[in-house]
């Protein structure tokens, strides 16, 4: 039996804007911890890459007990308010509905740990268009993003040459092509253009998805 294609996106700066909800859970952690919080431009770098690599940054530490205790202070904050403090992007919807709709297969493949993507795609009514839902765990496995995908790419039996990555920082474009996958780079989120240069393509608008893929494949 042939190896299955299949679409890998990203959630937070690509499906939903958590900027609100991530920002604030992390200054509540800071806070608590005596550390001074950033401003929001600071905290925008921080939307995307794992917790506890984003935490280490910000506290100037390798330490991973401090890392865990700042952790544990932001899901404190999250698990309750934060992840509702979230919105879809305009246009994301009728996209995700479109490719669903003529055949693809989706999986969400995020750095956010599942049960949260759990809770933030069937409250946004998204998680009927997605195949499954693949994020970190709660104790950090999986937490890399090339190891996401590598474990994806695993366990649903797929091609990589014949997947394609859809993110908005650098790291989704990296793990990708660390795993033989292809990857799109969506303008709309927290990445750069610059940042997403070694993309195979870009699109600057959730309706570009399609068209992109369709380039991609006849190329």
């Amino acid at each position: 039996m042939s190896r299955r294609s299949a679409l890998l996106v990203d959630l937070d700066g690509t499906l939903t804007d958590n900027f609100v909800g991530i920002a604030r859970s992390i200054r509540h952690a800071l806070l608590a911890l005596g550390a001074p919080a950033p401003a929001d431009t600071a905290l925008q770098s921080c939307v995307g890459p794992p917790l506890r690599a984003t935490f280490a940054q910000l506290l100037a530490t390798d330490e991973p007990a401090m890392i865990e205790r700042a952790i544990a202070l932001y899901r404190e904050r999250y698990a309750d308010l934060g992840w509702q403090e979230n919105v879809v992007y305009d246009g994301v919807a009728a996209a995700v509905a479109r490719l669903a709709g003529r055949g693809e297969t989706l999986y969400l493949c995020t750095s956010k740990p599942a049960p949260y993507a759990e809770k933030i795609v069937a409250h946004f009514g998204l998680r009927p268009f997605l195949d499954g839902v693949y994020g970190a765990d709660l104790a950090g496995a999986l937490d890399d993003k090339a190891m996401l995908v590598a474990h994806i790419v695993a366990r649903e039996d797929l091609d990589p040459g014949s997947c394609t990555m859809i993110g908005d920082r650098v790291h989704d474009v990296r793990a990708a092509h660390a795993n033989g996958v292809r990857a799109i780079g969506v303008l709309w989120g927290y990445g750069s253009r610059g940042e997403l240069a070694a993309a195979d393509a870009l699109v600057a608008s959730p309706a570009a998805i399609a068209p992109a893929l369709d380039a991609l494949r006849a190329g």
